[in-house]
């Protein structure tokens, strides 16, 4: 039986960025004064910061803690996202977009997207995107919140942020500060194992200073100073399936209005990204070096900017894959530390978000049950591999054959469980959801068609209801959206009024 007064009552947190204080922030929140909470970080030491673009979830995080989303976007010198634009990934020239929400709107027992199949293969050559608000508003350069009266088609979609993930940590450390988080600057050299235990018992700074800890969170981004330095508890590799390991990125200067969502534009050897701020935007070239050296993905990173570099290109190196453990004796992996899953999906902070959410769900006494860091372990393993089957998606679902890079990414093995969700789709129309998926059906939909795989008949319960009117029922939620979305503030409009930044 576990000891009734073996509660925690120290936490160390090793490295801060995005992963370390959005810990600290969600601990102390849920934690109050009943446990003292010290994060360590090094002013020495940078931070990825690839993290400006999210999706949704983020929003409920920040809810969680209280934060009032104007002036956190305003703080951040943030935007609003409504979901991604895919230029170039099925086949050159063409574009599709990844919209948070909902397809249509509900008008019968048969979902939505299923007349839509059954429709386009009669001849209908509307695309599928006009009938999502996120792209009707897109692209008209429009955004406002959501209706919450679900009898609206302004109720359809749902948005994100991009943001500038150094400023959103120091806005979070702010906030943990003042709840009675220590901060300690200095760089953690080495970290001792209890012999009998072989828990973690101290960390020790350069200068010697050493702390003591019941549970420690890692978050020392691809190093994994903890987690794997000390613990050893391996790594698995997916780059097999994932093969773009390298970044490079850089800031340019703001040229032309604030674009509502994320532009994900494959390239010869990966993708480049395009995030919209307030004062400024946001570049990337994600690229496999086997295919493409350092030197030429800057070269043509810089070729292709809307506007003037700000800073210096800053060149990144990662393996896509996760650790073996997530949490392993008393320690547990948060952010890059834990596993990395390329930024394709703006999937970074939500796996933060969600490696918190789980540790305070199962949080833990002094005991370190066993079951829980388990279950811990068996529902993060769960979770990453569903992300990774959604971006490898995206990469063999190509008809691109005209570089080295996409006829591997074309030809690849795949997961069989990715393999049976898509064989479901081609042959039926179905959408094959697992429990607890991140990206539910319109996400997939997307993607799919997006893609080019296009389903050989419609789900056969659209093709009975014949007495359905359809085409009128679709005409009429056209012309609602194109409405709505007319009577909308254009996005920059909406900033302007709502959370204007100061270096805007």
């Amino acid at each position: 039986m576990s000891d009734p007064n073996s509660a925690i009552e120290k936490i160390v947190i090793v490295g801060g960025g995005s992963a370390g204080w959005m810990t600290a922030a969600a601990l102390v929140n849920d934690l109050g004064d009943s446990c003292e909470i010290t994060l360590i970080e090094s002013e020495a030491i940078g931070t990825v910061g690839v993290g400006e673009a999210t999706i949704p979830p983020i929003r409920y995080f920040n809810q969680r803690l209280g934060i009032d989303e104007a002036t956190f976007v305003r703080e951040t010198n943030g935007s609003f996202k409504l979901g991604i634009e895919f230029i170039n990934w099925s086949r050159k020239g063409h574009a599709y977009f990844h919209p948070f929400g909902h397809y249509g709107a509900e008008f019968d027992s048969v979902p939505f997207y299923q007349y839509w199949m059954r429709e386009h293969l009669n001849g209908d050559p509307t695309p599928i995107d006009e009938y999502s608000m996120g792209w009707v508003a897109s692209k008209a350069g429009k955004f406002v919140h959501p209706s919450r009266d679900p009898r609206n088609v302004q109720s359809r979609f749902d948005y994100a942020y991009h943001f500038d993930a150094t400023l959103y940590a120091g806005y979070l450390r702010k906030y943990a500060e003042t709840r009675r988080v220590k901060r300690v600057e200095g760089r953690v050299t080495d970290a001792s194992i209890d012999a009998e235990t072989g828990f973690l018992s101290t960390v020790t700074l350069e200068d010697g200073r050493t702390f003591a800890a019941d549970l420690f969170i890692d978050c020392s981004g691809f190093f994994g100073l903890l987690i794997e330095q000390t613990l050893q508890t391996g790594y698995e590799d997916w780059s097999h399936w994932l093969p773009c390991n390298r970044a490079v990125a850089v800031p340019c200067e703001k040229t032309s209005e604030i674009l509502p969502y994320t532009k994900s534009t494959a390239k010869d050897a990966g993708w480049q990204w395009r995030i919209p701020l307030q004062h400024r935007t946001g570049n990337g070239y994600v690229y496999c070096s086997e295919y493409l050296d350092e030197e030429a993905a800057e070269a043509e990173l810089l070729s292709s900017l809307d506007g003037a570099p700000t800073a210096d290109p800053k060149h990144l190196r990662f393996v896509t894959g996760r650790r073996n453990k997530f949490w392993n004796k008393n320690c547990v992996a948060i952010g890059l530390s834990a596993g990395f899953m390329e930024p394709l999906e703006s999937t970074s902070l939500h796996l933060i978000q969600y490696g918190i959410m789980r540790l305070l769900a199962l949080f833990p006494d002094r005991n370190m049950s066993p079951l829980l860091a388990d279950e811990y372990n068996a529902l993060t393993i769960a979770e990453y591999e569903r992300i990774r089957d959604f971006l490898i998606l995206h990469y063999t679902a190509t008809q691109r054959e005209d570089t080295a890079f996409w006829r591997y990414c074309k030809n690849m093995p795949i997961p069989e469980r990715l393999a049976y969700k898509i064989e479901h789709f081609k042959t039926h129309g179905m959408v094959i959801s697992d429990e607890r998926e991140l990206f539910h059906n319109p996400s997939w939909i997307a993607v799919y068609l997006g893609q080019d795989i296009f389903p050989q008949r419609a789900p056969a319960m659209a093709r009975h209801r014949s007495h359905t009117p359809v085409q009128e029922r679709m005409q009429q939620i056209r012309s609602a959206m194109s409405e709505a979305v007319a009577a909308m503030p254009s996005h920059e409009a909406f900033i302007d009024r709502y959370c204007k930044s100061a270096l805007q």
